[in-house]
């Protein structure tokens, strides 16, 4: 069914929402400069890594229209629907994931989530042993960045679902 169809009032899904502002239209140069960072701290690690980043963080901070979109782009880039399904779990499932992986989702919740207020010396001294230190600059600046693009959708109610792999690269 497209969204189009789920949005229909006699399909007996909920009605769509509305955004509630158009951030990027109204604060151009942030939007621009969200991307340029997004893209810079892309540069440092596997795109694999990054996108299961994205998607976990995304689930952490329930922001659908960032889950449309990452689940879209890791799908189109051949990631499996499999482990996209169990990334919520993943504590439950890690066999579907590498140990750099883990390693990599786990200091993610930790960034995320802040709920001691700092990130545990054994989460990070696991990234640590997976990822050199400018690789773990990179994933560090990836998870904030996923956080920052995660809160502006989240204030502003961007709607998810309309989202085309390859839209925003």
């Amino acid at each position: 069914m497209t969204t189009n169809e789920n949005s229909n009032s006699t399909s007996g899904y909920c009605p769509e929402h509305t955004p509630r502002l158009a951030w990027s239209q109204h604060a151009p140069d942030v939007y621009k400069a969200m991307a340029r960072l997004d893209a810079a701290s892309r540069r440092g690690i596997d795109p694999v890594i990054g996108e299961l980043v994205k998607i976990r963080a995304s689930q952490l901070n329930h922001c659908a229209f960032c889950l449309d979109m990452h689940t879209k782009d890791a799908l189109a880039a051949g990631e499996s629907l499999e482990r996209i399904i169990q990334l919520s779990a993943w504590e439950e499932s890690q066999h579907f994931y590498t140990p750099k992986e883990i390693a990599a989702i786990e200091l993610t919740e930790a960034v995320t989530v802040l709920t001691d207020g700092f990130v545990p010396d054994e989460v990070y001294a696991r990234a640590a042993k997976h990822f050199g230190e400018e690789e773990l600059a990179h994933l560090i600046a990836a998870i904030i960045t996923i956080n920052a693009w995660n809160r502006f959708a989240v204030s502003t109610r961007m709607v998810p679902g309309h989202y085309t792999p390859g839209d925003h690269g």
